[in-house]
């Protein structure tokens, strides 16, 4: 049980010590991996990034996953019945919706080139792991030197589909019954967008000071 996402990332960092000074760079998934996140890349001194992926929904069944867009490129598993022009429509509007999301959180920042570089992907736990899975096969056409996922709690099944996907998955808590990421957490408020944006001021102020 983790007292909340902050303590989550510290325990996670120890975990990740060989990848301080690296060249790395950490995307946190939003909205609750920025906490997470923020914590291992103060405690690395890697530079914190998100990665923005969302997953494209079955058109008979939106909670099921097809594939998952991101800023710049899509994975799509063929399914029968799903027409080409319904997966055009869907990234469309995923992308557009991300490039706002994008929009709000950085601003005009560039996002950072992650070929040749470890990259960690940090979310406060994993479910399914279906959405992750997708996220990183998009990430591998960036050309990454390697893809860690690292996560406080997973499902069993989540961690042996990541594992199989991931170069590298860390994770600290794979509970024999899991009854959802929030059952692991003492405090498990729901991240907002404004505590989004505090945690990445919170560290690009940070940033600077050491620099």
């Amino acid at each position: 049980m983790f007292t909340d996402r902050i303590e989550a990332g510290m325990l996670l960092a120890d975990k990740l010590r060989k990848y301080q000074g690296q060249p790395g760079v950490i995307l946190a998934v939003p909205r609750g991996g920025v906490p997470v996140a923020y914590a291992v890349a103060k405690e690395l001194g890697l530079p914190l990034e998100l990665i923005l992926t969302k997953k494209i929904g079955h058109p008979m069944n939106k909670e099921y996953a097809i594939g998952a867009v991101s800023l710049t490129d899509a994975f799509v598993i063929p399914h029968q019945g799903v027409s080409q022009s319904y997966i055009e429509q869907e990234v469309k509007a995923v992308r557009d919706r991300l490039r706002e999301m994008y929009r709000k959180f950085m601003g005009n920042k560039e996002p950072d080139s992650l070929a040749g570089k470890t990259v960690i992907v940090i979310d406060d736990g994993v479910a399914t792991g279906n959405t992750l899975l997708s996220t990183i096969k998009i990430l591998r056409k960036e050309k990454p030197a390697r893809i860690v996922v690292a996560v406080p709690v997973a499902s069993d099944s989540a961690v042996q589909k990541l594992s199989e996907a991931a170069d590298e998955l860390v994770v600290i808590l794979i509970p024999e019954e899991f009854y959802g990421v929030g059952a692991f957490y003492e405090d498990f408020e729901q991240v907002s967008d404004e505590d989004v944006m505090y945690y990445l001021d919170k560290w690009r102020k940070e940033t600077r000071k050491v620099g």
